[in-house]
């Protein structure tokens, strides 16, 4: 896993033009989603559509994504960091364990954006698989260059949850999503962009990857 610094990010969301910043403590991000073989491995599963052992894992929902965080904490002897809600559409984040988790959506745009100040890291066919360049389907990890962090396919390939609710108000238990997939057009493969979908949604460009804690 890539250690990431501490920072300050500015997240904006453009359906209701709001701006806000969040400081955030140092962390650590896994380098690339995870892929299918390392979800066969934790879970006994391959939910994908698309098979291959380097390919990200995708159709997998949020509740799934928060399942393998927990599995692969107990698989490694580390300290859960969810408890699911008994009603089945959240979870309680225990702050304090060490185990896997999957990041904030500021987490997220912060180590996307590895200290620029652009819409992305860099040229987009260089760094990502999105509808101009990935004929159509999912790709490998890794296999696009990495931001200056050592972060892979930050963005393209597939979408990424995050652990925050997108607006509780208005879509209830629905999940930020971030960094774009395969089939999207290029301007949603940019370090701001912010999707939403209910924590039950399952689809073929949305995957994860891994954070944790560092904790003092």
């Amino acid at each position: 896993m890539v250690a990431v610094p501490p920072g300050t990010v500015t997240l904006s969301d453009r359906r209701t033009q709001r701006s806000w910043a969040v400081e955030l403590a140092p962390y650590r991000l896994a380098a690339f989603p995870v892929t299918q073989s390392q979800y066969a491995r934790v879970t006994g599963r391959w939910p994908s559509t698309a098979r291959g052992d380097r390919l990200p894992v995708e159709g997998v929902s949020w509740l799934d994504a928060i399942r393998f965080c927990d599995a692969l904490s107990e698989r490694e002897g580390l300290a859960p960091a969810y408890r699911l809600d008994a009603g089945g559409e959240g979870a309680e984040w225990d702050a304090s364990a060490d185990g896997y988790r999957l990041p904030t959506e500021a987490e997220w745009e912060h180590a996307c954006r590895a200290g620029t100040t652009g819409p992305r890291y860099g040229p987009l066919d260089e760094i990502a698989w999105y509808r101009g360049n990935a004929q159509d389907h999912v790709h490998d990890v890794g296999g696009k260059r990495p931001n200056a962090w050592g972060l892979h396919d930050m963005l393209g390939n597939v979408w990424e949850w995050c652990w925050d609710l997108y607006d509780p108000d208005v879509y209830g238990a629905y999940r930020v999503l971030r960094g774009g997939g395969w089939s999207d057009e290029h301007w949603s493969c940019r370090a701001s962009v912010r999707r939403r979908s209910h924590p039950t949604f399952r689809i073929d460009d949305v995957g994860l990857r891994v954070a944790r804690s560092v904790l003092r």
